[in-house]
């Protein structure tokens, strides 16, 4: 990740990886690659050089005919992911990046961008002081009160947000660590995951996987965002105005999961600007190693559990979250009958 140009040369050669963020750049009016751009940052890669992303996988198509994607090192194996999921998700993306000129790459890239970074600032904006309700139980208040516009009082200068905002493994109620946390003699990095990840704000060293990425802080903050503001305090579902509804969402993705989280690490923080080079809140580390965790394939079973439980808090009358079968349904003893079936002719077979 150490390029961090937003336009290719015109012989679009690639230095170093499009899944980083570009400088940022003024791009035309919206038109449906922005709005494709907007939804496509939230759910499946939200810091990336749209125009390096694209020149890159256009080339990399070319040169796959050749060899194979598994020779390609991890970020390469990632951005082209990243790239195959753009286009398959834009019909007739790829048609016109082929057939068209070099600008025309670009100029696409640098919509699909203006897209993602304009709805990354539009969440952070509305986050921004809506997350301060989200901080202690309905009926309580926040002592001492924290500004809605200015952070500088957030992250570890606080005691609610510190306490959120500690590294899981870490005692926020000694007063030597927490002294050394807001100080900044002890350095947070962003693969140092932070409680409000865990659910009840309850981490536990001997199982780290229990109550991961469930917190009513994270289930919150995605409703705020994908299913509208107004359904943070209501039954889930998602309203014409949402963002899910706009773009037919129906499930939870990962990449949704770690831009949320993403979010809200921020805003918990005392930092007023966000930048993936900032070494304070680490941002795009912190993102990166929630997406390593979700598409590690040995964490399949687990991950799976957990997008499972995602979407059926949040779209629970979605098909894709309506998977338990009634007991003693025909349907469950047609699948139980199938499952004795298969499981005699492995025996016979064996």
């Amino acid at each position: 990740m150490s390029s961090d140009g937003n336009n290719p040369d015109s012989s679009r050669k690639r230095s170093g990886s499009a899944l980083c963020l570009g400088p940022r750049k003024k791009a035309a009016s919206s038109n449906p690659l922005v709005l494709h751009g907007r939804h496509f940052g939230r759910t499946v890669f939200a810091l990336c050089n749209y125009p390096s992303l694209l020149t890159a996988g256009i080339l990399r198509l070319e040169e796959l005919q050749d060899s194979p994607i598994e020779d390609y090192p991890a970020d390469v194996r990632r951005e082209h992911r990243v790239f195959m999921e753009l286009i398959d998700s834009y019909p007739g993306l790829l048609d016109r990046l082929t057939n068209g000129e070099e600008e025309d790459v670009i100029h696409a890239g640098e919509l699909l961008g203006k897209g993602a970074s304009g709805a990354r600032g539009d969440d952070t904006k509305t986050l921004k002081s809506a997350v301060l309700e989200w901080l202690v139980p309905r009926g309580q208040v926040v002592i001492p009160p924290l500004s809605r516009n200015i952070k500088s009082d957030r992250g570890f200068n606080h005691e609610v947000t510190g306490a959120l905002l500690c590294p899981a493994g870490l005692d926020w109620s000694n007063a030597e660590t927490k002294q050394n946390l807001k100080s900044s003699e002890t350095a947070v990095r962003g693969d140092q995951w932070p409680m409000f990840l865990y659910a009840g704000y309850d981490y536990d060293p001997e199982d780290p996987w229990k109550g991961l990425l469930k917190s009513e802080i994270l289930v919150y903050g995605f409703k705020h965002v994908f299913t509208s503001p107004s359904s943070v305090d209501k039954e889930p579902k998602a309203t014409r105005s949402g963002n899910a509804y706009l773009h037919g969402m129906k499930s939870v993705t990962k990449g949704s999961v770690a831009y949320i989280a993403t979010q809200v690490r921020f805003l918990l923080s005392s930092s007023s600007v966000f930048s993936r080079t900032d070494t304070v809140t680490d941002s795009e580390n912190f993102y990166l190693s929630i997406l390593d965790l979700l598409e590690d394939p040995d964490e399949s079973q687990e991950v799976a559990d957990l997008i499972t439980w995602w979407t059926r808090r949040i779209f629970p009358n979605s098909s894709s979250s309506q998977r338990c079968i009634s007991a003693n349904s025909a349907l469950s003893k047609i699948r139980a009958r199938r499952a004795a079936l298969q499981e005699q002719a492995s025996v016979g077979t064996t």
